[in-house]
C-alpha cells in the first residue's frame, strides 16, 4: 500500500475493523510486553472521503472525533482546510479498533492529498496509536491474520512478527451488544495499572499454543486446532482481566451466553475482542455460518444482541483518489 500521490480533488479511504484475539505475554519478564494476536475483517469498516475546504470540518459518523483528527494531522494549513465525511464507522468502544482505523484513515487521506509519503508507523506516531498493540496498524497496512512482537523499551509501535492470509472459506460470527461498551481511554490505562502480575508460566503456555497449534491450524485450515487453541488463549487472558469485567471473562454476559450457544452448535474459537463487548466464533464455511445465523438470530434479538457474519480481510485499507 502506497500513501504517496499527487494532490487530488477527493480521497476515499476504506479501512477494516480488527479483532483482538488475545495477548502473548502480559508478564514482560524477558523484555517485551503484550504481543497481540489479531485478525482484519471485512465488516464492519470505516469509510470516509476527504476534500479541500475553506476551513476544517467533519460530517457524518464520529464527526467530533474526525474533526479533532483532521486538525491533528493537518497542522498549520495557513487558512486552508479539509472537509471529511465519514460514511461508515466501526462501532466505538466495541473492541474493534475504531479509533486506530479512523485516525489512520484520516492521516492517510491527508498525506495522499498532499502528495506526502507516510508509513503506517509514521501515521501511528502522529495519531498517537499503537500504545500497546500493533495489530491495528498492521490491519490497516496489509490485513490478514496478525501477531505483533509486543512493546520493547522504547515508544515505537510493536513490530509485526507474523502476517498470513486467513482462509477464504472460513467465516467469523460477530456478536454485538449496542448498550454495552468495553473499557477504553484513561479507564483502560488505570485497569492495566491495577492488575496483578501475570504469571510467566501462563505467558509461556500462550506462546506455545500460538506457535504450535493456533498458527499451524490456520495454515493447514484445521479449524478444530485453530479454534481449540484460541478458546484456551481467551480463557487464560479473559481470566486475568475478569476482575475489571465484573468478575467474568465476558464484558457482556449475554454475549458470552450466545457465544457458548454457538460453540454448542458447532462453532470453534469463541471469545471476546479486546475489552469487548463484541464476541466472536468461527465456522469453516459460508453454509455453516448461514445455518448458525438462522438458528440463533431470534434468540440474539431477544437478548438485545445482533449477529454479523464476516470474513477475514486479507488486504489493508484502500486509498483512492478521484
Amino acid at each position: 500500500m502506497s500513501l504517496s500521490s499527487a494532490s487530488s480533488a477527493t480521497i476515499r479511504v476504506r479501512a477494516p475493523a480488527r479483532l483482538h484475539l488475545g495477548f502473548l505475554d502480559l508478564n514482560g519478564a524477558i523484555g517485551r510486553r503484550f504481543g497481540s494476536i489479531g485478525l482484519a475483517v471485512d465488516h464492519p469498516e470505516t469509510e470516509l472521503t476527504l476534500k479541500r475546504s475553506a476551513r476544517h470540518e467533519a460530517h457524518g459518523f464520529e464527526s467530533a472525533r474526525a474533526l479533532a483528527l483532521v486538525k491533528k494531522f493537518a497542522g498549520d494549513t495557513k487558512g486552508a482546510g479539509y472537509s471529511v465525511d465519514v460514511q461508515k464507522a466501526i462501532p466505538a468502544h466495541a473492541g474493534l479498533g475504531s479509533g486506530t482505523q479512523l485516525a489512520l484513515s484520516i492521516g492517510a487521506a491527508i498525506a495522499r492529498m498532499e502528495g506526502r509519503t507516510l508509513t503506517p508507523d509514521d501515521l501511528a506516531q502522529l495519531g498517537e496509536r499503537g500504545a500497546r498493540s500493533g495489530i491495528g496498524l498492521a490491519a490497516f497496512a496489509s490485513g490478514g491474520f496478525i501477531v505483533d512482537g509486543g512493546k520493547g523499551a522504547d515508544d515505537r509501535p510493536p513490530p509485526l512478527t507474523v502476517r498470513c492470509d486467513f482462509p477464504d472459506a472460513w467465516r467469523v460470527m460477530l456478536i454485538f451488544e449496542r448498550d454495552s461498551a468495553g473499557v477504553s481511554g484513561e479507564a483502560e490505562t488505570t485497569a492495566f495499572a491495577d492488575l496483578p502480575e501475570f504469571p510467566q508460566s501462563s505467558a509461556a503456555h500462550i506462546c506455545h499454543l500460538v506457535l504450535m497449534k493456533l498458527i499451524p491450524g490456520l495454515k493447514e485450515t484445521d479449524l478444530a486446532a485453530f479454534g481449540s487453541a484460541l478458546t484456551e488463549i481467551q480463557e487464560i487472558v479473559g481470566g486475568y482481566f475478569a476482575s475489571k469485567q465484573g468478575g467474568s471473562v465476558w464484558t457482556s454476559p449475554a454475549v458470552g451466553r450466545l457465544a457458548h450457544r454457538m460453540r454448542d452448535l458447532g462453532a470453534r474459537g469463541i471469545g471476546q475482542s479486546s475489552w469487548g463487548p463484541t464476541g466472536f466464533a468461527f465456522v469453516d464455511s459460508p453454509d455453516a455460518a448461514q445455518r448458525l445465523y438462522d438458528s440463533l438470530v431470534e434468540e440474539a434479538k431477544g437478548d438485545g444482541l445482533s449477529i454479523l457474519v464476516a470474513q477475514g480481510r486479507n488486504t489493508g485499507a484502500s486509498i483512492e483518489a478521484s
